[in-house]
């Protein structure tokens, strides 16, 4: 679809409730090709890869996470669909929260998984300049390589560590905006209260980087919430353990 000056990528898998999937960072709409084709047959999932991510154009300047959750409202209106289930991992959960403050009345409900609603620290500020200097001199290669150690667990095949790497082949130019993105994101703790629908908050049982304490701590804050733990996975949850991420979202919805 288009938008503006730059065109939007997704994929589409079956039929039924509206199921939007919004990719962790540095990766794409491919990393839950899993799970849409086992829920498809009855899900209409629609996957779409964020600015500057798989097949989408960055466009002109750098977006915000809250550009990134208005890209699915106008995805949205493009499929004519006036709800729809929001959910998001890492940085695609920082996109459905926002999405959940901006547009709450298009939310049916909100899935949250291995994610976190607290702005940066400085430390992860530092983090965020190590990370744009490192594409900057060697490439987002080398920064997919640093991360396999916190993105899945110490019991990760090395095939999945495989595919991590090819899905996290993307542009420098779309990997340096959606780090600055991150890094300047708001925090949205104050706006958890609020969020009224049904909410899944989803935690891999290894995850370093949004650890189970502070997943249960997020699940407490939102109203209407359930948390579930994916064993024997990391941040990555829903390619450690795809089987017990699909049953959980299947139950939820």
């Amino acid at each position: 679809m288009r938008i503006a000056d730059r065109e939007l990528a997704y994929e589409r898998y079956g039929s039924g409730q509206p199921l939007v999937l919004v990719h962790a960072f540095p990766f794409d709409g491919r990393m839950w090709r899993g799970i849409a084709q086992a829920l498809g047959a009855s899900h209409r999932v629609i996957l779409p890869d964020m600015r500057g991510f798989g097949e989408s154009a960055l466009g002109s300047g750098d977006p915000s996470i809250a550009d990134m959750a208005d890209d699915i409202a106008a995805l949205l209106d493009h499929l004519s669909m006036a709800r729809a289930t929001v959910g998001g991992l890492s940085m695609g959960g920082y996109v459905a929260l926002a999405f959940a403050a901006r547009h709450p009345s298009r939310l049916e409900r909100l899935i949250l998984a291995d994610t976190r609603a607290t702005a940066d620290s400085e430390q992860a500020h530092a983090g965020r300049a190590g990370a744009l200097a490192l594409v900057e001199k060697e490439g987002v290669p080398a920064l997919v390589e640093r991360q396999l150690a916190v993105l899945l667990s110490p019991s990760a095949s090395e095939a999945l560590r495989q595919e991590v790497r090819e899905l996290g082949q993307q542009s420098p130019a779309g990997v340096c905006a959606a780090i600055r993105a991150l890094r300047d994101r708001p925090d949205r703790q104050a706006e958890l209260s609020a969020i009224a629908c049904p909410t899944l908050v989803i935690a891999g049982k290894e995850d370093k980087l949004s650890p189970p304490a502070d997943m249960a701590a997020l699940a407490r804050a939102i109203p209407n919430a359930r948390l579930t733990e994916i064993a024997g996975a990391g941040h990555l949850s829903n390619l450690e353990n795809p089987a017990e991420f699909i049953a959980a979202i299947a139950n939820f919805m």
